[in-house]
């Protein structure tokens, strides 16, 4: 394949590169050079990691690391690694920078030479991935096919997802990605210091305790005949979990029946989510008011007593609502008050 031939051809300028990595920037960040020295020694190389895709072996500490698709360079920035390059945002970028601005506040505090972007806007950029001549390249959140992996494996050892495609939670994310960087005593805190946030935020909020929540998929108002839905594979619905909130039956038991990470339902059987106090999904005023006048829709509990959270597919707490390391604390107060003002609803109308 045309990256193993021209990394191989490269090796004795890469070798240098990587000796060099301290001046050159991306992952060689004042962060990473200041990790303890217990930390430091923590982990042995080789290390192999275990995925859906088989097991990938990381020979040494990676110096140089590059992330394909959505949002996987939010692990390494988090554990103060600067990346040589990485996906642009495609969605909730709303000055079109290629960063979120949780994103963009990480990569500003920890300085070094700025990452290249890669444009997947029609799929994986192998060639600019190659051209970053990375040591590792994450990819635990993401769709990579088989013939992906093995591609991306001929550049660098390349981590993909631990389950199914896009189905990786932002806990998995950070445990395969701190593994295979030798910086898993640094996840481990990480996720820690997650779920406190979460936990302290959810807290304030006693009326989310347990409260039967659904994730609507993207609803088209001039189709209603059909209700898609997120299972509870998706990580926009574990995140309920995580925030305390609860799992309707209805939802529990259609995700045991698939391995997908979505489902779609004929609005006719819609009675099957009766245990359904509260909807996430997203949209506008005018989407709350469409469903109210369907005849059938507008039977559903959540419908009736107004109990949805609404949010702009195109903003920040529309692409927050689906969880990364650096969106949960960015994005968290924002996105609990709205699910804790549904919660208010529900309990008015009993």
């Amino acid at each position: 394949m045309f990256a193993r031939r021209r990394l191989m051809a490269g090796a004795v300028a890469t070798a240098a590169a990587l000796v060099l990595a301290a001046c050159g920037g991306g992952s060689d960040s004042e962060a990473e050079g200041s990790e303890s020295p217990a930390a430091a020694s923590e982990a042995s190389f080789p290390i192999t990691v275990k995925h859906a895709l088989g097991e990938t072996v990381v020979p040494e500490k990676p110096e140089r690391i590059a992330t394909v698709q959505w949002a996987n360079h939010e692990v390494p920035l988090a554990l103060g690694v600067v990346p040589v390059g990485y996906a642009k945002a495609n969605f909730g970028d709303a000055d079109g920078d290629g960063l979120l601005s949780w994103q963009k506040a990480k990569l500003d505090e920890l300085g070094g030479e700025t990452p290249v972007q890669f444009d997947e806007t029609d799929g994986i950029d192998f060639e600019a991935v190659a051209d970053t001549q990375p040591s590792l390249i994450l990819a635990t959140y993401s769709g990579l096919t088989q013939e992906d992996y093995d591609t991306l494996s001929e550049i660098a050892p390349t981590i993909p997802y631990p389950n199914g495609p896009w189905e990786t939670s932002w806990r998995d994310m950070i445990k395969l990605s701190s593994q295979a960087m030798g910086q898993e005593t640094q996840g481990t805190e990480l996720i820690a210091s997650i779920e406190k946030a979460m936990t302290d935020e959810a807290a304030k909020y006693p009326q989310l305790a347990d409260k039967k929540t659904m994730f609507l998929t993207h609803v088209d108002s001039s189709d209603l005949s059909k209700v898609s839905f997120y299972t509870d594979k998706d990580t926009r619905a574990q995140f309920f979990s995580d925030l305390g909130l609860g799992t309707p039956a209805s939802i529990a038991e259609a995700s045991a029946a698939t391995e997908e990470f979505s489902q779609e339902v004929s609005a006719e059987t819609v009675d099957t989510f009766n245990d359904v106090e509260i909807i996430v999904t997203y949209g506008d005023g005018n989407l709350l008011e469409t469903l109210k006048k369907d005849p059938i829709l507008s039977k559903m509990p959540a419908v009736q007593s107004g109990a949805i959270v609404l949010l702009d597919g195109t903003s920040e707490i529309g692409t927050a609502a689906n969880p990364t390391p650096l969106s949960i604390e960015t994005m968290l107060p924002e996105y609990v008050k709205m699910l804790a003002d549904a919660a208010d609803k529900v309990d008015a109308a009993q």
